[in-house]
Formats: C-alpha cells, sequence, structure tokens
C-alpha cells in the first residue's frame, strides 16, 4: 500500500490557509463601493446635484460651441439698443410692440439654456422650438421694418439707426437658423419617445409583426404547398404509367 503521509510527485503538498480572523471578515464587508464608472457623453445614473452640475456643463457647453448663445446675444443687444433709440420718438406702437416681443423671448431662450431647465422638460421638442422661435423674429423684424419705413417722409437720425438694428438682430435671427440646420444633422428621431413607460410588475409589450410580412409568410407557404403537390400528382402519373407498361 502506497504511504499516505507521502507528498504527491507534483512537489510539496501547499500549507492550508490560516481562517480569517473575525476581525478582517468586519472590515471586508465595511470596505465602500466602487464607484461606478459614468458615460461622459450621456447622464448615466447621476442624480439630484450630480445630474444638474452635468446638464449645467453639457447645456453650456453645446450652447456656445455651436454659436447659439453669441447669436442670440448680438440679436438681444441689437433690439435693446433699437428700443432706447425710438424712446421719445413719435413712433407707432406696433414697432414697439414687436421689439419688446422679441427681446422678452430671446432672453427666455437664453436663460433656458444657460441653466439647462430644457433638460427637465423633455415632452417638449426644445431645438424645433427655437429654430421656429428663429424663423417667427426674422419675420416678424422685417415686417416692423417695413412697416415703419413705409409712407415716412422725415426720418430722423435715432430712427434711422433703430430701423438698421432691427435689420442686424433680423439677419443674426437668420444666421441662427442655419445653426439650428448644423444642429439636427446626423440625429434621428427616436420610437415610442413621447409613450409613457409601462407601471412596475407588467412587461413591455411585445410589437406586433407586420400585416405585410405576414402576408407574404403565407403566400410563400402557399406556394410551397402548391408545389408539393404537384410533384406527387407527376409521381402517381409515373406510377400509373410503368403498371399500364407492366401489363
Amino acid at each position: 500500500m502506497a504511504d499516505k503521509t507521502k507528498p504527491p510527485e507534483g512537489g510539496a503538498p501547499q500549507p492550508a490557509a490560516p481562517p480569517p480572523k473575525p476581525g478582517e471578515e468586519a472590515n471586508k464587508e465595511k470596505e465602500p463601493p466602487k464607484p461606478s464608472v459614468q458615460p461622459k457623453d450621456e447622464v448615466g445614473t447621476r442624480k439630484g446635484c450630480r445630474r444638474y452640475r452635468w446638464e449645467l456643463k453639457d447645456s453650456n457647453k453645446e450652447f456656445w460651441v455651436f454659436g447659439h448663445a453669441i447669436v442670440k446675444l448680438i440679436s438681444l443687444g441689437c433690439l435693446i439698443a433699437a428700443l432706447m433709440l425710438l424712446h421719445g420718438l413719435p413712433v407707432h406702437p406696433i414697432i414697439i410692440l414687436i421689439i419688446s416681443m422679441e427681446l422678452s423671448i430671446f432672453i427666455f431662450f437664453i436663460v433656458l439654456n444657460s441653466f439647462a431647465l430644457q433638460r427637465y422638460m423633455p415632452f417638449i421638442l426644445w431645438p424645433i422650438t427655437d429654430l421656429l422661435n428663429d424663423v417667427f423674429a426674422c419675420g416678424f423684424l422685417i415686417g416692423g421694418i417695413v412697416f415703419a419705413m413705409r409712407g415716412r417722409q422725415n426720418v430722423p437720425t435715432h430712427y434711422l439707426i433703430a430701423v438698421i438694428l432691427m435689420g442686424v438682430a433680423a439677419f443674426f435671427a437668420f444666421i441662427d437658423i442655419c445653426l439650428q440646420r448644423k444642429h439636427f444633422k446626423g440625429k434621428k428621431v427616436k420610437k415610442n419617445v413621447l409613450v409613457p413607460p409601462p407601471p412596475k410588475g407588467q412587461e413591455p409589450p411585445k410589437e406586433a409583426e407586420k400585416p405585410k410580412e405576414t402576408e407574404a409568410k403565407a403566400e410563400k407557404d402557399k406556394g410551397k404547398d402548391k408545389d408539393k403537390d404537384k410533384g406527387k400528382d407527376k409521381d402517381k402519373g409515373k406510377d400509373k404509367d410503368k403498371g399500364k407498361g407492366k401489363k
């Protein structure tokens, strides 16, 4: 019989690991969890203040890098200067209304993008809203210029400068439209964006097969069955002919 105390052929036996001490087990349990790696181009699992800081940085980066902030600030400055020049002059109230309306809308979009408020209201398509605002601003300002200069015989210097500033603001609104087009390039509309998520405990409904695909499959199956029936009929005819030849 072989001696059980002999070590195996591979080498000396490895000593058994000592049992862990109770203090070490407690330290292992108290170790803090490792921080999750967050994606740089998405919100990830950030919540609370961490999410708002990320949204604030990303929103301002997008707002300034694409040039929307610079264009809107120039338009805002032109409208403020035009409103100050027209103050005290005999001007039709519609022109003052157009300038003040566009001024308030530009301020609204600047505050919205600067504080990342649009990121918390995803049910509104803000890029399209901003694009429509630029289109209407350009149209209203050009219409205000035509209305201000129509039938005007004496044009004071301040009045003329104010009208020119309105035209500059309309021009930069048109530039913002071109910048918005660049923003939409390479982006696809996600399906079921406005569909609410299913309640907890229920699985999302499976997408039904398209009727065209089901009809095509049914037609293919029918064609295969017909081919099989024709093959069987041909085999039966051959068997009958063979039987007649034998007789």
